[in-house]
């Protein structure tokens, strides 16, 4: 099964966290490149860079207004690679906690057998 985007360049993408704040400030609505300027306290030249980045990822949509760019978080790779990568395993988690429990409370019922 193969996704509409490259995992390996979302990863790539997530892996800096310079680009995983500006990610954590577009959670809260999308902002203009000046206000993630402001907001993330770094220079202009870096930002857009990594902004680039994060385009490539698909992990941020540029809505171009006059001479403002207004960068827009666009959660859809990582819901991806969630489903892909990490809810498959959480089945299993769930599965050896329910497991864990069965086992916990047997024992505390043997327990109350004996005494």
């Amino acid at each position: 099964m193969k996704l509409p985007h490259d995992d390996d360049v979302v990863w790539r993408a997530l892996a800096n966290p310079l680009r995983r704040a500006i990610l954590d400030v577009l959670r809260t609505g999308p902002r203009t490149t000046g206000e993630l300027v402001k907001a993330l306290e770094a220079s202009r030249h870096v930002v857009m860079q990594h902004l680039g980045v994060l385009r490539e990822a698909d992990l941020v949509l540029v809505e171009p207004r006059g001479r403002k760019r207004v960068n827009h978080l666009n959660p859809v790779p990582i819901q991806q690679i969630h489903q892909r990568w990490v809810a498959h395993y959480e089945e299993n988690w769930a599965a050896a906690l329910v497991g864990l429990k069965l086992t916990v409370e047997s024992a505390g019922q043997e327990d109350e057998d004996v005494g």
